[in-house]
């Protein structure tokens, strides 16, 4: 009977010891396995992909819009349109196109307001020949200016305006030149003088 035991007991623990053994060896094989795939995944990196998008900001899209609608508006361009005038006011020249419309001024692709950043004085230039003749909500008026300074250049538009309306008809010649409106304004910034300090101005005289 004790012998039985013994036997049993020396089974067991062979048996024991071969169970072990073999936990032993998995954990190895299981570290090399995951260290392989380890190796693969660092070695094997992803593809990146680069999206880039661009989104229009509104005031890009509005000046957009102005620019399709001119170019709808006057096509052939603006020498090409019937109702055409030119003014001039300093260094500042205006090509000025009248169509019927409901009053919109475009300037340089732009609104008129903007463009001259909403100056009273400037907007009041453009706006005399069209409500001195009764018209400042019968015609659209398209602009391309270029020269001089904003002031210069809402005075020539007022000319090209009014020379334009000229062609709409002869009749109008009368009320726009009693207003002055088809006077080419000649004035221009006198030139300065050697010895002086601008045009007209003289250094300080000292007598001693």
């Amino acid at each position: 009977m004790t012998m039985a035991m013994s036997i049993s007991s020396l089974t067991s623990s062979v048996s024991s010891l071969s169970f072990s053994s073999q936990i032993s060896e998995k954990p190895n094989t299981l570290s090399l396995s995951r260290s392989n795939s380890l190796s693969l995944s660092l070695s094997s990196k992803p593809a990146r992909l680069l999206v880039s998008a661009t989104v229009a900001s509104p005031v890009e899209s509005e000046a957009t819009d102005i620019k399709k609608l001119v170019k709808s508006r006057l096509p052939g361009g603006f020498a090409a349109q019937p109702i055409f005038g030119t003014g001039r006011r300093k260094c500042a020249i205006a090509r000025v196109v009248l169509q019927e419309g409901t009053g919109k001024v475009i300037i340089n692709y732009r609104d008129a307001k903007e463009y001259l950043q909403g100056n009273p004085l400037w907007l009041q230039y453009i706006k005399v020949p069209l409500v001195t003749l009764g018209y400042e909500s019968s015609y659209d008026v398209f602009v391309k200016a270029h020269g001089g300074g904003l002031s210069g250049q809402a005075q020539a538009i007022s000319l090209g305006i009014a020379r334009a309306l000229l062609k709409v008809s002869e009749n109008h010649r009368s009320p726009l030149k009693k207003e002055g409106l088809l006077t080419r304004d000649s004035r221009v910034v006198e030139r300065k003088k050697v010895g002086l300090k601008k045009a007209r101005k003289a250094p300080q005289f000292s007598k001693r």
